[in-house]
């Protein structure tokens, strides 16, 4: 009884796969999840960037930057640090400052 069990859960867990074929793949998601998990520790990391008003977001490898900073340098600090991170294509800017 056991290995049709087995089996059939092998079966289902195949067909689901076979039916998300046309959409965004798991493995996209959980890459670009992962890019922007890892932006979001290099900029948290980074001594020049202590500052918890940065959103990261990831699409496709393209890393987007929004909120706020305090100046000029630590707007380009960011996008520098964002461009070392593993996975990342390009990084979009849309980082102001504060007023």
């Amino acid at each position: 009884m056991m290995p049709i069990k087995r089996t059939g859960l092998l079966l289902t867990f195949t067909l689901l796969l076979l039916a998300t074929g046309g959409c965004a793949t798991t493995g996209d998601f959980l890459g670009d999840t992962r890019t922007t998990t890892r932006v979001k520790s290099a900029i948290y990391s980074e001594p020049e960037l202590k500052v918890m008003s940065i959103h990261v977001s990831t699409e496709d490898g393209v890393v987007t930057l929004s909120g706020t900073v305090k100046t000029k340098a630590e707007r380009t600090k960011a996008v520098q640090v964002a461009r070392k991170v593993e996975g990342v294509k390009q990084v979009k800017n849309d980082l102001t400052l504060e007023q």
